[in-house]
C-alpha cells in the first residue's frame, strides 16, 4: 500500500489587514510546505491601507535608528525596541522595492509608495500572498479559539471550525473591550481600549471662527498634566487639529479618556519668547512703529488673522495705535499670546484614520516571537496588541514589524515540528 502522505500544516492568521497580510506572506515563503490561510471577518481585506494617508498610504517613516523609532509609540516603544533591531523601516523600504515598489520620502519623515496611490501597496501585497500560496477566505469571522487536546487549535467559524496547527491572531483594534471577548476567554488580559489620534473639540469657542489657520509652531499643554506638545497647530470650524495635537491626543489618550474628553488647555503662540523677551519687542514696536495701527503689525511666527484675533480678544480697539498702547493692555496680549486658555470638550476621529490605544497586555506576549506566554502556538501582530504610534507611518511600521516576527517564527516552529 502506498504510504499516507503527511498533513500539511495549517498556519492560520486572524485578520487581512497590514500586519495579517506581512505574516502571512513571510510564513508562506519561509515554510512552503505549511498552507497558510488568513481569515478575514469582512469582505473587503487591507481596509486601513487603502485609506491611509488620505489614498496615499504612508507606508513606514524615514527613522532608521531603532532608539530614535520607539520615541514615537506612546504605548509599547519599549517592547518594539528589539522588534525594530530585526526588522525596521529600513527593512520595510527594501521589502517594498524587492516586490517593485518603490518608496519616496516627503519633508517631514512620512514615506509613500512613488505613485501616491494606496491601491500600489493593496495589490502588491495580495500579489505577493497569492503567489506565495496564502489563501485569502473573507466574510469568515472567527468567534472562539479553542485548544485542541491533540495539538494545535480549533477555530469556531460561523460557518464551521477550521484545525490549524498555529495561529496569528491580527485583527487589528477594537473600539470597546467586548471586541476582545474572544481572547480573554482563551486567558489573555485586556488593556481596555480607548481612542488614540484624534482633534480636539473647542464648541462655541471664538476661535473656532478662524477656520482653516495654521500656526506653526504653537505649543499646547494640558493644564494640570505633564503633557504637552509643540508644532503646528491648526485651528478648524469645530476646534483644534495638526500634529501638535494629533501627538498630544496620543500621548495623553488614556488621561483624556479618564475625564470624557473635557480638560482644560494651555496654548502658547508664540513659544519660541519669553514674556520678558516679549514686552520688549512691545516697547521697540511702540518706539519704531508710533502712529501706525497696531492690527498692521504681527509677530514672526504669527499670521496676521491670529494677531487680529487676539487683539480683540484683549478688548484693544481696532484702531488703536502702537504708541496708544497702555501697559494693562500689553500685560493681556502678553498673557494671551504665552498663556491662552480653552476649554477642550469632546473629540473628532482624524479623518478616516481610527487608531486605539489598548489590547492584548505586553507582559503577556514574547517579543521575540510574538507568540502567547500563556498559549503555545498562539501569536499576535498589530493593533490587536496594547500598541499605538504617532501619525506618520509608525501604526503601519509596528504592523509590518510584528507581522514579519510572526509569520517567521510560525514559520519556523511549524516546520520544526515535520
Amino acid at each position: 500500500m502506498p504510504s499516507e502522505q503527511p498533513r500539511k500544516r495549517l498556519l492560520a492568521i486572524i485578520g487581512g489587514g497590514a500586519a495579517g497580510f506581512f505574516a502571512a506572506i513571510t510564513a508562506a515563503r519561509q515554510d512552503p510546505s505549511a498552507q497558510v490561510v488568513i481569515l478575514d471577518k469582512s469582505s473587503r481585506v487591507l481596509a486601513k491601507v487603502r485609506i491611509s494617508g488620505g489614498g496615499r498610504c504612508n507606508v513606514t517613516h524615514a527613522c532608521f535608528d531603532p532608539a530614535l523609532l520607539t520615541g514615537f509609540y506612546p504605548r509599547g516603544g519599549k517592547e518594539l525596541r528589539q522588534v525594530f533591531s530585526r526588522f525596521q523601516p529600513r527593512d520595510t523600504v527594501s521589502w517594498f522595492e524587492r516586490e517593485g515598489v518603490r518608496l519616496k520620502t516627503e519633508d517631514d519623515g512620512c514615506m509613500f509608495p512613488d505613485t501616491d496611490q494606496s491601491e500600489t501597496i493593496v495589490r502588491c501585497l495580495e500579489e505577493a500572498a497569492q503567489h506565495a500560496g496564502v489563501v485569502v477566505r473573507k466574510q469568515s469571522a472567527v468567534l472562539a479559539i479553542n485548544p485542541d487536546p491533540n495539538g494545535g487549535m480549533v477555530l469556531q467559524l460561523a460557518d464551521g471550525s477550521l484545525r490549524a496547527d498555529k495561529v496569528l491572531v491580527a485583527s487589528g483594534g477594537m473600539p470597546s473591550a467586548s471586541g476582545f471577548a474572544w481572547l480573554k476567554d482563551v486567558g489573555h488580559a485586556i488593556q481596555d481600549p480607548v481612542p488614540s489620534l484624534f482633534t480636539f473639540n473647542l464648541p462655541q469657542d471664538p476661535l473656532t471662527g478662524l477656520p482653516g489657520l495654521v500656526v506653526d509652531p504653537a505649543e499646547v499643554k494640558l493644564i494640570g498634566t505633564k503633557f504637552k506638545e509643540t508644532g503646528p497647530v491648526l485651528v478648524t470650524h469645530w476646534g483644534l487639529s495638526g500634529p501638535a495635537i494629533l501627538r498630544l491626543s496620543a500621548r495623553a489618550a488614556r488621561e483624556l479618556a479618564a475625564v470624557h474628553y473635557r480638560q482644560e488647555i494651555l496654548i502658547n503662540w508664540l513659544p519660541g519668547q519669553n514674556e520678558q523677551q516679549l514686552r520688549e519687542i512691545f516697547s521697540a514696536n511702540r518706539h519704531q512703529f508710533g502712529t501706525r495701527m497696531l492690527r498692521s503689525h504681527t509677530f514672526e511666527g504669527l499670521p496676521k488673522r491670529m494677531w487680529e484675533y487676539l487683539l480683540v480678544c484683549c478688548e484693544i480697539p481696532e484702531q488703536a495705535t502702537w504708541s496708544e498702547l497702555k501697559s494693562t493692555e500689553i500685560q493681556r496680549l502678553c498673557d494671551k499670546l504665552l498663556r491662552d486658555r480653552h476649554l477642550l470638550n469632546g473629540k473628532t476621529t482624524f479623518k478616516d484614520e481610527f487608531v486605539t490605544c489598548g489590547g492584548v497586555k505586553l507582559k503577556e506576549v514574547d517579543f521575540r516571537t510574538m507568540e502567547s506566554r500563556l498559549v503555545p502556538g498562539l501569536y499576535f501582530a498589530g493593533e490587536v496588541l496594547d500598541i499605538d504610534g504617532l501619525t506618520g507611518g509608525f501604526n503601519f511600521q509596528a504592523a509590518w514589524s510584528t507581522g514579519f516576527i510572526a509569520g517567521k517564527s510560525m514559520a519556523e516552529s511549524s516546520s520544526a515540528l515535520h
